[in-house]
């Protein structure tokens, strides 16, 4: 299982979003990016990751393309901390808004 920390922004960003917003973006982490993270291959497609342009390291995962704005997180590869395991930083939640300072 990868590990994970959230900045400021993230806590910040993640209190603004509604409860649904809130719940749909832990299933899609729990039900496609943590497995996809863990084979170690390309995520799938439906995920639409991809990096920042104009920052590097920084990728952007697209959660939710229901009606309304497509919600959208931010997140880097931080140092491990256990062998081999991923370890994600997630940066900033919400729309495509947050990609002017990811």
């Amino acid at each position: 299982m990868p590990t994970y920390e959230t900045l400021p922004r993230f806590t910040t960003d993640l209190h603004r979003l509604t409860p649904e917003q809130r719940s749909r973006f832990r299933r899609v982490v729990l039900d496609a990016f943590v497995p996809d993270l863990c084979t170690g291959r390309a995520f799938r497609s439906g995920l639409r990751i991809k990096n920042v342009s104009g920052f590097r390291g920084i990728y952007e995962l697209t959660w939710s393309m229901g009606a309304g704005p497509a919600g959208r997180a931010t997140w880097t590869y931080g140092p491990e901390r256990r062998p081999r395991t991923p370890h994600v930083i997630w940066r900033r939640i919400g729309t495509h808004d947050i990609l002017t300072r990811p």
